[in-house]
């Protein structure tokens, strides 16, 4: 199995720095990165350019703050499907990204078949999502709702030693 250091071999400290930087960070300007790192300029530039045409760097996004937003209900919905068959998979998927209160979609090797992250203003949004939307989506048999009581960690914003 390929552990976290075998994944990230390809990319020498220098990469791996300008990532952990940007992680933190997506907003410096590339003289800021380049001090940050250690490299000047034209050559910080030219990695970044790289990670980027490499796909180590899909994109830039803003971190927005659902409380500020009033989306504080966070629930995880395990959904077993009907069907698993390739058809069925891919119409579940396709259906599933339409819905913008799916934060998260995950299939699952286990004894369900998808693990979603659903995010909303309260339980009543979200037994409106459940029941109109997510339940009457192509293939689901049944759903399983698991309620969070509060977020310790969210997203992979911080690398720690992963890549050092």
């Amino acid at each position: 199995m390929a552990t976290e250091t075998d994944i990230f071999s390809e990319l020498d400290q220098f990469d791996r720095k300008i990532l952990v930087a940007l992680a933190e960070d997506g907003r410096l300007s590339i003289t800021d990165l380049a001090a940050r790192v250690g490299l000047s300029k034209t050559p910080c530039q030219i990695r970044f350019k790289r990670l980027i045409s490499d796909g180590y760097i899909e994109g830039f996004k803003a971190v927005l703050n659902p409380s500020k937003m009033q989306l504080d209900h966070i629930a995880f919905v395990e959904v077993k499907l009907s069907d698993t068959r390739e058809d069925a998979l891919k119409s579940f998927n396709e259906a599933i990204k339409k819905i913008r209160e799916v934060e998260e979609c995950h299939m699952i090797a286990g004894r369900f078949d998808y693990l979603l992250k659903i995010r909303t203003r309260d339980i009543g949004r979200y037994r409106r999502v459940l029941g109109e939307r997510i339940s009457t989506l192509p293939h689901v048999a049944n759903t399983s709702t698991n309620v969070a009581m509060e977020t310790i960690k969210e997203g992979w914003d911080k690398f720690g030693s992963s890549l050092s």
